[in-house]
């Protein structure tokens, strides 16, 4: 390709700045509520698809890092987080300190440049502390602090870093109280009221403890979404369990298949019935890749086809999945060339492009390098609708690709 459109970007990550909750919170839960401190690391895993880290004690042996302290919870910040500018056969599960981290992690400014170098014009990006869609807060015990801190997180997403100094280029994704419905349906109202238009979930609710897409409890947070216009995005690991087979598999073999609960998520929604009963909402897997629509799509077609009668979706399910899916759901990929040799097969209208920014697997800083290679067989009219045109109309951007703002 002689060029190459300017990127949006569906898929990045902030690393939240210690100060988000400390400046944002009531002073009377600064002590309780998400902190950082520096301690040494006793022992970390991340086998089976569970990430288990153990803080160690002032004067212990072990590694030096920032800790997230909140409730009972110790998170430590580690490379996997920020791992943009190492060579990968570097990046190791290791423990760090927001020195130790690429800047363009937690800064404005920082970050702003280190799109210019991907060749990125806008950025989308879900959180780290809160985890993918907020299962931090919702896993808290103090439900009164847990809201605050929900709705001091967006705060700071849509003043502070998607504000001023990012002069549209930062695109704000804000969280809901995932335990209440209701509260989920005023908080993405009151986002909207601002002009955000896309909202964290998660893939698979159950696996959080909570109702399934299935139940019609949902149903508040859906109706907000669908009135207001706001994306449901949906992170691979949103679900607080990353796919694995055993205990003892190691981090590979779920990083082989992290597509897997984007796809039981998907047919979920395909199924449930909620895309007829919330004609304007859609939804988004971040992270999720593309080249296995096709064949899900054809599976689900053939299933309401011919087993909906007992398969429990004759009342609700009246059209066949893949059109439901042409008109409300939106695959995003980040190096993927199987599935862009198939784009027929997915739509190309549901189909957006991503960096994920600043993970390990990220395309940092050739992810147009990476675009052109895999897109090259593509007519420029295509490349330009997969690399930002789908993402302009799905989350209601400018006609140049930057965030309308608060005004709207």
């Amino acid at each position: 390709m002689e060029s190459f459109p300017k990127i949006i970007s569906v898929d990045d990550h902030t690393v939240e700045p210690p100060h988000v909750w400390r400046d944002r919170l009531p002073s009377r839960y600064r002590d309780s509520g998400p902190r950082v401190v520096r301690a040494p690391l006793k022992e970390m895993t991340f086998l089976g698809g569970k990430f288990a880290p153990v803080m160690g004690a002032k004067g212990d042996d072990g590694p030096i890092g920032d800790w997230w302290v909140y409730e009972d919870l110790h998170r430590p910040l580690t490379r996997l987080d920020t791992a943009v500018g190492y060579d990968r056969d570097e990046i190791r599960l290791e423990v760090i300190t927001y020195e130790q981290m690429r800047p363009g992690s937690f800064s404005v400014p920082d970050r702003l440049a280190d799109m210019d170098v991907n060749h990125v014009q806008s950025a989308l990006c879900f959180p780290t502390f809160p985890r993918f869609c907020g299962q931090t807060f919702t896993e808290a015990e103090d439900r009164e602090l847990g809201l605050l801190g929900v709705r001091a997180y967006n705060d700071w997403m849509v003043e502070e870093w998607c504000g001023p100094d990012a002069g549209g280029r930062l695109i704000p994704l804000t969280l809901i109280p995932l335990w209440d419905a209701r509260l989920a349906a005023a908080e993405v109202r009151r986002n909207a009221a601002r002009g955000v238009r896309a909202v964290a979930f998660s893939e698979i609710p159950p696996h959080l403890g909570l109702p399934s897409i299935h139940t019609d409890d949902w149903d508040p947070f859906l109706q907000a979404c669908d009135e207001t216009g706001t994306v449901i995005a949906m992170h691979i690991g949103s679900s607080s369990r990353m796919p694995s087979t055993s205990a003892d598999a190691p981090p590979a073999v779920g990083s082989t298949i992290t597509f897997a609960n984007c796809c039981f998520s998907m047919v979920d929604w395909l199924m449930s019935g909620k895309f007829e009963r919330f004609p304007n909402l859609r939804i988004m897997y971040a992270e999720g890749q593309i080249g296995w629509i096709p064949y899900i799509l054809e599976r689900a077609d053939v299933v309401w086809e011919e087993n909906r009668a007992w398969g429990g979706v004759a009342d609700k399910v009246t059209r066949p999945p893949s059109e439901l899916f042409a008109d409300h759901v939106f695959g995003c990929f980040f190096d993927d060339a199987f599935g862009l040799r198939n784009l027929d097969a997915i739509g190309v209208g549901n189909v957006l492009y991503e960096t994920d920014y600043p993970h390990s697997d990220s395309t940092w800083p050739k992810s147009r390098e990476v675009g052109q290679a895999q897109m090259g067989h593509l007519p420029p009219d295509v490349v330009e609708r997969i690399v930002r045109g789908n993402a302009i109309d799905l989350l209601d951007l400018t006609p140049e690709g930057l965030w309308r703002g608060p005004a709207g």
